[in-house]
């Protein structure tokens, strides 16, 4: 069979960059189940392409490779994976191991495959004995919620920090109830990457000490407390939330508030949530946690309103600005306060103060689970920490899984 090459070549640049698509995807906050299943075939699509083209479609994502852009290094791991050729292999795991922004499309791949074949990957590179690899293959089995086995045990009390702190992030998704005296035992560790994993899957197997763990963690200026924030309102008796979440906002940190008003879900924030859908800074996160609690999609109700016109987020397009960081707030729609206040006052009859919620409904088993079948991203991911929070134990829903792999778990396909 003859192979063009220029066609070959388009379907390793297509799958890098719609996996770099679908990368920022299950974050996102306008994705849906659906909408990341259908990414997820193109990718797919592409990735087919180059099995078929066989040695030359290796080539390519070979030279590829060298180029060390996650995107590349995703495509070219899937394909040396499923060959299984020990060269293709060596150079996927030499890029691997030269950061982490380069690991993770490797166990993204590894995430990718069916588990027959990944699991033995991940068995070899737990076998190895070095730290980076026993930590690609206990978060590639975590990607698959499957359990390692002694590999996990075994993390949590190694001396690399990194592995240990994938070890108690894996017990947590995992559901490995038995191993939380292990697990708790990190909750006072000097690291706070450490603290941070311990108290989360402490909190999502049932066990105690945490909510004081994530609760100091949210109050720091660390890059993990809006995480900890999240997991620490959901430990607390809703009214012992809502009057921290207030003093949150009270010590000038009212963004994290209005992420822990989200994820907590009670009505009785959301007089507070309008007033600062006024405050463009703030506008559309408030926004994003009043969904979050009354299931309305700004847009789809026509509650959108329009950019203030002297509102600037992310970097500008002057060469001597140096605030370069993204506007962390790019796919929410932003709110049109006055029409969502009328909208609220028609409909807050249909919400109960101090009564958790998450996309319109009280928390309950079937509505969590409704949530992770025709949720948005964010969403689902709430469902799937509060259904694990609900049931202790089970592992943690997957939300970042090929699409179709979901599907498949929640009987959509």
């Amino acid at each position: 069979m003859a192979v063009i090459e220029e066609i070959v070549q388009q379907h390793a640049e297509e799958a890098a960059f719609l996996w770099l698509l679908r990368d920022a995807a299950v974050h996102a906050p306008h994705y849906s189940l659906k909408d990341l299943a259908r990414l997820d075939e193109r990718v797919e699509a592409h990735l087919d392409g180059l099995r078929i083209a066989g040695e030359p479609g290796w080539r390519i994502c070979r030279e590829a490779l060298a180029l060390e852009e996650p995107g590349e290094v995703f495509t070219a791991a899937v394909i040396a994976f499923e060959s299984g050729v020990e060269e293709r292999l060596e150079q996927v795991f030499a890029v691997a191991a030269k950061s982490d922004e380069l690991s993770r499309p490797v166990i993204a791949a590894l995430g990718w495959l069916e588990w027959p074949l990944a699991s033995r990957y991940v068995q070899g590179l737990l076998e190895v004995g070095a730290p980076a690899a026993s930590r690609l293959g206990l978060a590639a089995a975590a990607a698959h919620r499957q359990d390692p086995g002694a590999g996990l045990a075994a993390g949590l009390v190694s001396d690399d920090p990194l592995l240990k702190c994938r070890a108690l992030k894996g017990a947590g998704e995992l559901g490995r109830r038995d191993l939380l005296f292990h697990v708790g035992g990190n909750l006072s560790a000097d690291n706070i990457a450490l603290r941070f994993q311990a108290a989360r899957s402490t909190l999502l197997l049932g066990g105690e000490g945490a909510v004081p763990v994530l609760r100091a963690i949210a109050e720091s200026d660390s890059e993990y407390a809006p995480l900890a924030c999240g997991m620490a309102v959901r430990g607390m008796p809703p009214a012992e939330a809502h009057h921290w979440v207030k003093s949150l906002a009270a010590a000038k940190q009212q963004r994290l508030a209005v992420y822990g008003a989200g994820m907590l879900g009670d009505p009785a924030a959301i007089p507070w949530l309008l007033e600062l859908m006024a405050i463009p800074e703030l506008a559309r996160p408030a926004g994003e946690a009043f969904t979050l609690i009354t299931g309305v999609d700004l847009a789809y109700e026509s509650l959108e309103g329009q950019w203030p016109e002297d509102f600037a987020a992310g970097p500008s397009e002057e060469p001597e600005d140096e605030e370069v960081a993204m506007d962390p707030d790019e796919d929410l729609p932003w709110p049109a306060p006055e029409r969502i206040a009328r909208w609220w006052e028609a409909h807050r009859e249909e919400f109960v103060s101090g009564v958790r919620h998450l996309a319109g409904k009280p928390l309950s088993g079937e509505q969590l689970r409704q949530v992770l079948r025709s949720g948005f991203q964010r969403q689902r991911s709430a469902a799937a920490i509060e259904l694990a929070l609900l049931q202790p134990g089970q592992p943690l829903f997957a939300v970042r899984a090929p699409g179709f792999r979901q599907q498949q778990l929640l009987g959509l396909k």
